[in-house]
Order: C-alpha cells, then structure tokens, then sequence
C-alpha cells in the first residue's frame, strides 16, 4: 500500500520542489490546507529551515543549507520506513536516458540552427520542426505514465506528474507553445525538472 507523507514533511519538501513560492503556491502542490502550512512554515523557519525573502514586489520562501539537509534527512527516514528504495532507485535509473531526450527537446523548442547561426532563434516557422519535437514529448509522456505509477505505489507524493505532463503536452499541442518550456507555468519543462529534484532529493543525490 502506498505511503502518505506527513504534512510536515509536505510543507518543506513542497519549497524543495518548487524552489521559491508564496505559501498558498506551497500548500497547493501537495493539497495542504493554507492555514496549517503557514504554521508548519512559520515553526520551519523558527528551526532555521526556510526564510522568507522578498524583492522586486515579488517574496516566498525558499529553503536554507540546514532546510536542505533536514528535508533530504526526512526523505531518507521515509523511504526506509515504506521499504521503497530499490524501487525508487530502480526509476532513477530509467528516468536518466529520458532526462536526457527530454533536455534535447526543450533546445530544439527554443532554437533551430540555420547554416549561419547554430544558435538561431527557433521562430516556430517550421511546422515540421516543431511536430518533430512534439511527437518526442508524445513518446516521453508515454513512458513517464509508467514511472509515475510505479513511484506513486511507493509514495503518494509522487503522484500527478504524468498527468500534469500530459495536460501542458495538450496546450502545447493545441497551440500554446509556451507550454512546452515555460518556467512560469505548468509545462511539460517545469513538470519535468520538478520530478528530477524530487527524485534526487529523495535518494541523496546531486543532477550532477
């Protein structure tokens, strides 16, 4: 049976993930309530875990080096607990080679190499060009559904990804190309790299 993680846990995991956000961008991610995950912040950050820092009319919060350590400490005793390793480190290692596919997609997205400029622009002129890259992110969606059950039968929390992937995958395909690669929305790029911090986050590891 899979494991739900403690809210707790969620609330700080859930600033690993998303890097920097407002708290009512942190309690969404994983379905918290707003209110209690101010508090859980708040008591974080008493602990010296998160701070909360604003700049340009923009604030969140992010993780501090010990908030780092803490969150993957958490991770680890977790995973011991449900028994879940090898199986996790198991879709590590089949996510690699797609990581990869799905890096040389992003770049194709963003530019198309002309004879005098191999880092051209892509202006998305070449309706061949981008179906091409489409159709490989049709083939990554397929193959992340299967990682993502295998790794939600582990832990709740990793549930959704494969999901989140095919609806930007939809937008992107109808027309909203943003959706391939945008940072400021749910894209395929976006759900991607969080599943990858999430991943190496869990097992003690570096994307290097």
């Amino acid at each position: 049976m899979t494991h739900d993680s403690p809210p707790a846990l969620l609330a700080l995991h859930a600033v690993r993930i998303t890097g920097f956000a407002e708290t009512p961008v942190i309690a969404h991610r994983y379905g918290l309530d707003a209110a209690e995950t101010r508090e859980l912040l708040l008591d974080a950050e008493a602990r010296g875990w998160v701070e909360h820092t604003s700049f340009a009319g923009t604030g969140g919060w992010s993780l501090t080096e010990a908030g780092r350590a803490e969150n993957e400490r958490q991770l680890a005793a977790e995973l011991t607990h449900v028994g879940g390793a090898e199986e996790v480190r198991a879709v590590h290692r089949e996510f690699l080679p797609l990581n990869a596919l799905l890096l040389r997609a992003c770049t194709d997205w963003q530019l198309r190499p002309t004879a005098g400029d191999r880092l051209a622009a892509n202006d998305h002129s070449d309706a061949a060009w981008d179906a091409r890259i489409l159709h490989e992110l049709a083939g990554l969606d397929r193959a992340l559904a299967s990682l993502a059950g295998r790794l939600g039968s582990v832990l709740t929390r990793f549930r959704g990804y494969d999901t989140r992937f095919t609806a930007a995958l939809a937008r992107a395909r109808a027309g909203e190309g943003g959706w391939v690669d945008r940072s400021d929305v749910d894209s395929c790029h976006r759900v991607w790299f969080e599943l990858h911090e999430d991943l190496i986050a869990t097992l003690g590891l570096t994307r290097a």
